[in-house]
């Protein structure tokens, strides 16, 4: 045995006894090793260039492969104050935004702000158990959430947890909640139709696959329903929806559910829920937590519909967040990054090019406003970052005319685009009627005598109104809608009173149904109305209405 090996014994026996020890020095390998070198140089004679240290390295890493289960570095920090769902804590130096910490109550927490001398971390779990000196531990991983074909039919929470059975989840894969929106070169032109089985907004205010519309109104005026009802409609198509309900009552959210079940869409829906009485943390992810589920589809080139109701909620979270935070107050208390939180949400909303897979996430998030009053700040900024706007009157719902959309106020900035050529056919003279409803029947306010064509524009105004009212949860297909539409344009609802027009809707096209199915199946699969068809539609119409006068005149 050499020199250099006899020397090496006692700094061998001591190295191992600190191993065994969970001696902190011995935590890092690298830097251990470069100790010992060191150590070892200065110790033994005669100069550093002569040693030869092989044995000593070897020996080193041997026994940091037999204790390599023991070796760990932790970064830890100790809570100063807790409660409202906020934990402060010191320490933690090398800790990231947005990285997770785990408490001693095993809850986890994500970090959202970052001081000189402290973090703010907000918990993803009651802080029941939380008290201040307890250590918290940094994991030195992102948030994020399990998504996959296995989670259409359930309802889960913000973190993708099953919240309708004890039933687990196995997911295809876990993603960050937050991403980076796809960029210009990567998306498509929205020119593609999402028919959401309302008759105004299909036929007035069309929704492309891709779009972002915004839903608008007061408490109470069937915003909800209005997104329901476009789930609903995708029932006999392959898109795939997303709910997401942000603080929303439990009673609510469980109609919604019960509803999604009993007109069977419940199979290609996943249900987001965060409650009132959840912490603020999960309110605040739910509906990054619905986008990021929704990206899964879209990688897959599939289509997505997904709701976020409502946002105005979740703004109110991230305010109340944000101040117990201490970060500065903006405009109505709100923090500076308001917009931001809202754009980087709906802009991951899209339509991607063939060479990304051509799939879709179409959204229709619903914002509250406090009596009628749009101009308000979360709805101002709303407005500015999606596609267009539909806005629901609460005057005209207090009436009984539902849905309630007020037209003048609505938009859809893509438009036509994303219309059928069916649509496209019967749209035009439905435009024209309801202009020039419009332009009469403010005379007729001032009591103005008018003459008698007047009079029959105005009555065929009223039809139009009535034919365009629905009752709830009672989506009707494109097909339905252009023959309806051109019905009435074309005057075979002339002799019809207002109230009568859902009663007489629904036995024209029964009758259809039954003697002209090659009609309707031209429509529905071709998705246009040729010259032809439209020609033999009409003189069904006629054939129609002599055969209901008849039936008239023999109950007389």
């Amino acid at each position: 045995m050499t020199d250099l090996d006899l020397a090496a014994q006692p700094h061998l026996a001591n190295l191992k006894d600190r191993l065994a020890s969970n001696d902190p020095l011995a935590l890092d390998q690298q830097v251990f090793l470069e100790q010992v070198k060191q150590t070892t140089r200065e110790r033994i004679t005669p100069r550093p260039d002569s040693l030869k240290t092989d044995y000593l390295i070897n020996e080193l890493r041997t026994l940091s492969r037999e204790h390599k289960h023991r070796l760990s570095i932790k970064s830890v920090g100790t809570v100063q104050h807790i409660g409202n769902g906020i934990a402060t804590l010191s320490g933690l130096p090398m800790v990231r935004l947005e990285e997770l910490v785990t408490f001693p109550n095993g809850v986890q927490g994500m970090v959202l702000n970052l001081d000189r001398d402290h973090v703010d971390v907000i918990l993803l779990g009651p802080d029941s158990g939380i008290r201040g000196g307890d250590l918290a531990q940094a994991t030195n991983r992102r948030l994020s959430i399990p998504v996959g074909m296995a989670f259409l039919g359930r309802v889960v929470d913000s973190l993708g947890r099953p919240l309708d059975s004890n039933r687990s989840i196995i997911p295809s894969e876990f993603r960050h909640v937050e991403k980076i929106a796809p960029g210009v070169v990567e998306r498509a032109p929205v020119d593609t139709p999402l028919y959401t089985g309302t008759k105004i907004i299909d036929a007035l205010l069309p929704l492309g696959r891709g779009q972002r519309e915004l839903i608008i109104g007061d408490r109470q005026v069937g915003k909800t329903t209005l997104a329901i009802d476009a789930i609903l409609s995708q029932a006999d198509s392959d898109v795939k929806c997303i709910y997401v309900s942000i603080g929303q009552k439990k009673s609510s959210v469980l109609n919604a559910i019960q509803t999604l079940k009993d007109h069977e869409v419940m199979h290609q829906t996943t249900v987001i829920v965060s409650s009132p009485d959840d912490p603020p943390a999960l309110r605040y992810l739910a509906p990054y937590a619905g986008v990021t589920m929704a990206e899964f589809f879209l990688d897959q080139g599939q289509d997505v519909l997904i709701v976020y109701d409502d946002l105005s909620k979740h703004a109110d979270t991230y305010r109340e967040m944000s101040l117990l935070l201490r970060r500065p107050p903006g405009r109505e208390a709100y923090p500076g990054d308001i917009f931001y939180l809202h754009s980087r949400l709906l802009e991951r909303a899209c339509r991607l090019n063939e060479e990304n897979g051509g799939g879709s996430i179409t959204a229709l998030p619903i914002v509250t406003t406090q009596r009628g009053d749009i101009s308000s700040y979360i709805v101002t900024n709303l407005i500015s970052i999606t596609d267009g706007q539909i806005v629901l009157n609460a005057d005209e719902f207090n009436k009984g005319n539902k849905p309630a959309i007020e037209i003048g106020a609505s938009v859809s900035r893509v438009g036509s685009a994303a219309q059928e050529a069916a649509m496209k056919s019967v749209v035009g003279a439905l435009k024209l009627e309801l202009s020039q409803y419009e332009e009469v029947s403010r005379f007729s306010r001032f009591g103005t005598e008018v003459n008698e064509a007047t009079k029959r524009q105005i009555e065929r105004g009223q039809r139009l109104d009535a034919l365009l009212r629905q009752g709830p949860h009672k989506p009707i297909k494109m097909e339905d809608q252009v023959m309806l539409i051109l019905a009435l344009t074309s005057g075979f609802m002339d002799n019809v009173k207002p109230e009568n027009v859902a009663k007489y809707s629904k036995e024209l096209l029964d009758y259809l149904y039954n003697h002209a199915a090659n009609l309707v199946d031209q429509i529905r699969y071709h998705r246009e109305l040729s010259d032809e068809t439209k020609t033999e539609l009409l003189r069904e119409f006629s054939w129609f209405i002599a055969q209901r006068e008849k039936k008239e005149k023999r109950k007389s």
